[in-house]
């Protein structure tokens, strides 16, 4: 997918949500960089990492950034959207990159995209 497709999703699509911890890792680099370079080269049409301030899974365990407590594996959510079938077409690389997380899907609409289509230069 060009930058320009990219740049023209409208409509129905699909939000991929990977729910996974901070410092959770893929060959000794982050997991949620994994993901996004992965995502990226598959041509979807975009991915963002965000930061939890506080969070538990299945170990009922809270991480939290509170300062008195001291946590260090905080929860991060790696959120992809594209259409269904290009999002399906890359749950096989989470199956072997996301060992503890959970990945969940669900419909959405894309209804606007604004910026270059242009590459940002290096600042």
């Amino acid at each position: 997918m060009t930058r320009t497709e990219r740049a023209r999703l409208t409509g129905p699509a699909v939000r991929l949500t990977v729910l996974i911890g901070e410092h959770d890792t893929w060959h000794h680099k982050p997991l949620y960089s994994e993901i996004v370079h992965r995502a990226h080269a598959a041509g979807l049409a975009g991915a963002s990492v965000f930061r939890g301030i506080e969070g538990f899974g299945v170990s009922s365990v809270v991480h939290t950034a509170r300062l008195l407590s001291l946590s260090e594996d905080l929860p991060v959510a790696v959120i992809v959207v594209d259409t269904e079938d290009r999002v399906r077409a890359f749950l096989p690389q989470l199956d072997e990159l996301v060992v503890e997380g959970l990945v969940t899907l669900d419909a959405c609409e894309v209804v606007g995209r604004t910026g270059s289509t242009e590459p940002r230069e290096e600042r």
